[in-house]
């Protein structure tokens, strides 16, 4: 049985559809419903059961979990809403759950990959590389991820299975539809561009001009791939970037979006002032460390994995197929 925590979710979902892909349907999703719209990402898939994530955390903290044999655990799920600042509820539920699993994959030598996120590397100023000397966190959700990263180092030479974490860098891709406003700026942008004829991106700031800033952007397909090949490599174990290495401007982003649709421009907006200090003017993941790992399956083009996604925008509201 292969166990996937926010199954129902962006890249969970996606998780499950490619393990579908590969002839792998015994499947135990874990994930929050409460939010309806995700029951769209699970009716293109085939598991074997669904349990609802208070029902198993509590399980999971009382040492009552009993789902038999697991051959590995994607632990995806989590509140990823970076402007969300309840640290206490960020804290119980990002790292405490996150922290009760590890310790049954532990006892249990189970396999356990989890998303971590680029989120804990800050402004940074401080570079992009798996060392504690780039790290900072700018947000509840940030230190959520980089504080458990940095709890299961601590565990790194008396670990009883493999454990990796990924940080995610600007992930985009088919079942982010519920989202919101922390989906990706193609999902966003596709259906203003239809409304409107024009995207909208922010001003120059940081010593960016108007849409230049730059973020390193991942196709969720490219994400998958990252997460099973971990699998397929028990022997690894560490943190991890989950990026492309190449850092694209939000401009070269959309105007792959107005490409597809034919139309369209971009209109620059004042930057917010509740995004001063807080706001991510520049990501690029250093891959050293994952290229080294053997990851040799490459990354999809960003014009090409944008042209795919806005097709399923366009035909299948942005579900996969």
């Amino acid at each position: 049985m292969i166990l996937v925590t926010g199954g129902a979710g962006f890249i969970g979902s996606n998780i499950v559809k490619e393990l579908n892909n590969r002839g792998r349907n015994d499947i135990l999703i874990v994930d929050d419903l409460t939010d309806g719209r995700k029951i769209r990402n699970l009716q293109m898939l085939d598991f074997y059961d669904y349990v609802d994530c208070l029902d198993f955390d509590e399980a999971v903290a009382n040492g009552t979990l009993d789902v038999g044999p697991l051959e590995v655990i994607f632990h995806q799920g989590a509140c990823a809403d970076t402007m969300n600042y309840d640290g206490r509820y960020m804290m119980k539920n990002n790292f405490e759950g996150t922290k009760n699993l590890f310790h049954f994959a532990q006892e249990h030598r189970i396999p356990f990959i989890y998303a971590s996120s680029a989120s804990t590397y800050g402004h940074g100023n401080k570079g992009f590389c798996e060392e504690a000397a780039c790290e900072e966190a700018l947000n509840p959700y940030a230190y959520s991820k980089l504080f458990f990263d940095r709890y299961v180092r601590r565990f790194k030479d008396s670990l009883q299975s493999q454990v990796v974490g990924l940080r995610y860098f600007n992930v985009f891709g088919p079942n982010e539809n519920h989202k919101d406003k922390m989906a990706s700026l193609v999902r966003q942008m596709f259906y203003k561009l239809q409304e409107t004829d024009e995207i909208t991106l922010f001003e120059g700031t940081d010593g960016y001009g108007d849409g230049e800033q730059v973020r390193d952007f991942i196709y969720v397909k490219d994400v998958v791939n990252v997460n099973l090949f971990f699998w397929e490599h028990p022997e690894l174990s560490g943190i991890y970037n989950c990026g492309t290495g190449e850092a694209k401007s939000f401009n070269r982003f959309m105007k792959a979006v107005i490409a597809y649709a034919g139309k369209g421009s971009i209109r620059y907006i004042p930057f917010p002032e509740v995004l001063k200090g807080k706001y991510q003017s520049f990501t690029e993941a250093d891959t050293t460390k994952l290229l080294a790992a053997g990851y040799d399956k490459g990354f999809t083009p960003l014009e090409e994995a944008v042209a795919e996604y806005c097709e399923l925008l366009d035909h299948n509201e942005g579900y996969l197929r």
